[in-house]
């Protein structure tokens, strides 16, 4: 039966973390973050829900953090939505996002996992539609 569920890939939408508009450049201890959903899409995306954790080892100990539900509604075409606030705390942890929504009458879901340390500048690409520097998973 899993066998005639058809698997649908998800293309042209993507997370992104991006440090606060001013804080890029800032060498206070605790920058600001947040977190979007882009659309890159040329038609909209319907119902999106979005789930967030953060989960892995910090200092010795195994942490998880809250898990965050939350409905966006509808993202137009080519645009974004700020999803959360991030604490950079947190960067060290695997931090998932599980992104459902619907095109028309079908629904999509995505994971996207942002690794233990893979939020920091070294890995910063410029992020569309924002068009500034930030993580990104397609």
């Amino acid at each position: 039966m899993l066998k005639d569920i058809p698997r649908i890939e998800v293309t042209e939408v993507a997370i992104a973390i991006l440090p606060v508009e001013g804080e890029e450049n800032t060498s206070t201890e605790e920058a600001l973050w947040n977190v979007y959903i882009l659309n890159l899409k040329n038609i909209p995306i319907d119902n999106v829900i979005i789930s967030s954790k953060g989960y892995g080892s910090l200092n010795g100990e195994m942490v998880k953090t809250s898990t965050l539900r939350q409905f966006l509604g509808t993202i137009a075409p080519n645009a974004f939505m700020q999803v959360e606030a991030i604490q950079e705390k947190v960067f060290g942890l695997n931090n998932e996002y599980l992104v459902s929504f619907y095109i028309k009458n079908e629904i999509f879901d995505k994971k996207f996992v942002f690794l233990p340390e893979t939020i920091r500048k070294d890995f910063f690409t410029t992020v569309p539609i924002l068009n500034r520097k930030g993580v990104m998973i397609r």
